[in-house]
């Protein structure tokens, strides 16, 4: 009798026989439903590209670990750190760090940036060489070559690799007492832009630097370091390593992780990607609602049919389950269509780039697994949920005329 349910449901929504409005209001609830179908799965996959974009552009911004002092900013007993680092094998390469906001001028401009102070090594760690698009990452022969993020460049206009034109960085000086001149409000130096590399939110306004010219600057000793960044060999090992290197270095040294690190930040996106997910998850929910328009047409439609149904013998619980799989199909030809079409629309966008977050960047699209399970799911049990519901005909609705 199921088989028979199951297909007299299906005659009812495939056979082109029938009422023009019942057939227009099904396919009408199919197409609502596959259109909030591709929006959601289109969205969530735009966010899963996002969240691969911001790991790459961060990647240039926090190693796998990150050392620093528990106590104060710079790291005491650096030698002996630097020896525990080199004798672990998981170890890839580290770098030291001292990074600070500074004042930067170049021709009565002016401007806030973060100048992270680097040795090196440092591109073995964060290979942002690699990102610079114009010039050339500082040769460190010099510790007054620089390079500087595209955007602070631009608002300043510093020609970049210019023997002649020089920008000025100014340092506040710590301390108390009486100003006699100048240079006991600051330190300054003058720098050589060799190169610029895009920013963005987690890298604007940075210079990146020797490491000698932050000592300068700061007025502190040679080999000094705020930070240590270590590049791991395999990157899985990250909490095995960062249990062993809080044993070795004591309690004086704070380890992060890359995701301790950006806390806030992953924290920010996982919050939006839930909101987006509820929001299309209460589409998709409304969307429904044309399913048991559909559903309730389709019983008065065929009031006279249901009527022969029971009379032949045919049980209630079995012209319910007529009206459920009606339902059911609805749903299932919603959601292969708009998971097709997604994927489609979403590898369009893969390879053409049409859809565009600025002017040059193209939306980032990423087709993952788990997203076709979780816009399946979401839209089978509001689906499922509002055809059982509406499919709950009773006897005496049949009977009476």
């Amino acid at each position: 009798m199921k088989n028979i349910a199951f297909y007299i449901a299906s005659r009812y929504l495939l056979s082109k026989k029938g009422s023009t409005a019942v057939t227009f209001i099904t396919w009408l609830a199919v197409g609502a439903m596959t259109v909030a179908v591709v929006a959601m799965f289109v969205i969530i996959s735009v966010f899963s590209g996002l969240e691969d974009l911001n790991k790459d552009l961060i990647s240039n911004l926090h190693a796998d670990l990150t050392l620093k002092s528990s106590s104060g900013k710079t790291i005491k007993d650096l030698d002996k750190i630097s020896s525990v680092l080199k004798n672990n094998k998981e170890i890839s390469s580290f770098s030291k760090v001292i990074e600070e906001k500074v004042y930067v001028n170049y021709n009565g401009k002016g401007d806030i940036a973060y100048l992270r102070g680097v040795d090196s090594a440092y591109t073995k760690v964060n290979p942002i060489d690699k990102s610079v698009f114009y010039g050339a990452y500082p040769s460190f022969q010099y510790s007054n070559e620089v390079l500087m993020e595209n955007s602070l460049d631009n608002r300043l206009s510093i020609p970049v690799s210019s023997t002649r034109d020089y920008a000025t960085l100014f340092m506040p000086k710590p301390g108390t007492g009486i100003i006699n001149k100048e240079e006991d409000i600051y330190n300054k130096k003058d720098i050589l832009v060799t190169g610029v590399f895009p920013g963005n939110d987690q890298l604007d306004n940075y210079i990146i630097a020797p490491i000698e010219l932050t000592e300068e600057l700061l007025n502190l000793p040679k080999h000094s370091a705020y930070q240590i960044v270590i590049k791991l060999k395999n990157p899985e090992n990250t909490d095995s390593v960062k249990e062993k290197l809080h044993s070795a270095l004591g309690k004086n040294i704070e380890i992060k992780t890359k995701e301790e690190e950006n806390a806030a930040f992953w924290k920010m996106i996982n919050t939006e990607k839930l909101f987006i997910y509820l929001i299309f998850a209460l589409v998709i929910f409304i969307t429904t609602f044309n399913l048991a328009g559909a559903i309730i047409i389709l019983q008065l439609d065929k009031k006279e049919q249901a009527k022969s149904l029971i009379s032949l013998g045919l049980p209630l619980s079995h012209l319910r389950q007529i009206y459920f799989y009606t339902g059911i199909l609805i749903v299932v030809l919603g959601i292969i269509s708009g998971l097709i079409l997604g994927t489609a629309l979403c590898y369009f966008q893969l390879f053409t780039g049409f859809f565009k977050a600025n002017e040059t960047l193209p939306f980032p699209v990423k087709i993952v697994g788990k997203n076709y399970f979780i816009v399946a799911i979401t839209a089978s049990l509001f689906g499922f949920g509002i055809s059982w519901v509406f499919s709950k005909i009773s006897k005496e609705h049949i009977t009476k005329s």
